[in-house]
C-alpha cells in the first residue's frame, strides 16, 4: 500500500489508498482492518482512517463484524448479478450511442486503448489491467455523448473495479480484450445494434465468470478431506 503525498486532503487520500488496496486484493474479502496499523502504513493519524472507513462502510466496501471490528465486506452472488445486470443495460446504451455519434473518434483513439489494454494484460500487473479496462469503458461513455449514462455508471465503478481486481488475481481474462475489440469494431462501423449486443455480451460474460469464481471460493473451505489409507 502506497504512502501518501500532500496535494489532497488526508481523508480523501486515505480513502483512495484503502479503496485501492481493497480493489487490488491487498485487503481481501473478510480481512480484518486494524486502524492503527493502517494509519502507520499510510503515515497518517488515526482520524482520516476512521473518516475514510466510515465512507467506505456507507458504500458497502467494509462493514462491522462484532468483536473482529471492521472487516472488508465479502462479495455476494446476488449483488454481483444485480450489479452486472445494471452494467449490461448501461454499457449497451452507451455503446449504441457511441456507434451513432462517436465512430470517427472511436477509430482515431480506440486502437491505442486496445493496444494499451493488451500490453497491460501481458504485463500481468493487476492494477495496470484494471486501469486499462476502466479507461476503455470510460472512453465509450464519453463517445455516447449522454452524461447521465456516465454519471450513473460512475456510482458503481468502484465495485466493478473490485470485482475485476479480485478475478484477475486468480484467472487472467484472456478473452477480455478480444471482447473489447469486438465492441470497438462495432462502434467504428457505426452499427448501433451490433455495438449494444457486443457490450451486453461482454457484461453478461463477466457476470457469469465472477459468479462462478465466488461459488468456487465458497465451496473450497468445505471440500471433503482426502481419505487416509489404512495401514496394513
Amino acid at each position: 500500500m502506497r504512502h501518501l503525498t500532500l496535494e489532497r486532503s488526508l481523508t480523501d487520500r486515505t480513502y483512495d489508498a484503502i479503496l485501492d488496496a481493497i480493489s487490488g486484493g491487498e485487503l481481501a474479502a473478510g480481512a480484518r482492518i486494524n486502524q492503527d496499523e493502517l494509519a502507520a502504513r499510510l503515515n497518517v493519524s488515526r482520524q482520516p482512517v476512521v473518516q475514510a472507513l466510515a465512507l467506505l462502510k456507507v458504500q458497502g466496501f467494509v462493514r462491522e463484524s462484532g468483536r473482529r471490528g471492521v472487516v472488508v465486506a465479502p462479495l455476494d452472488a446476488d449483488f454481483i448479478a444485480h450489479l452486472y445486470e445494471l452494467r449490461s443495460a448501461l454499457d449497451g446504451a452507451a455503446c449504441r450511442g457511441a456507434a451513432r455519434r462517436g465512430s470517427a473518434e472511436a477509430k482515431l483513439w480506440g486502437p491505442a486503448l486496445i493496444a494499451e489494454g493488451r500490453a497491460a494484460f501481458a504485463s500481468g500487473t493487476v492494477k495496470r489491467m484494471v486501469d486499462a479496462d476502466m479507461r476503455f469503458h470510460r472512453f465509450l461513455y464519453d463517445l455516447c455523448d449522454n452524461p447521465m449514462i456516465a454519471e450513473t455508471a460512475a456510482l458503481h465503478w468502484h465495485h466493478i473495479r473490485r470485482l475485476i481486481g479480485g478475478y484477475l488475481q486468480h484467472y487472467p481474462m484472456r478473452d477480455v480484450w478480444d471482447e473489447h475489440q469486438a465492441i470497438l469494431d462495432a462502434v467504428i462501423s457505426g452499427d448501433p445494434e451490433r455495438a449494444e449486443a457486443a457490450a451486453r455480451h461482454h457484461a453478461d460474460n463477466a457476470s457469469a465468470k465472477f459468479t462462478a469464481l465466488l461459488a468456487r471460493s465458497l465451496e473450497a473451505p468445505h471440500a471433503p478431506a482426502p481419505k487416509q489409507r489404512k495401514r496394513t
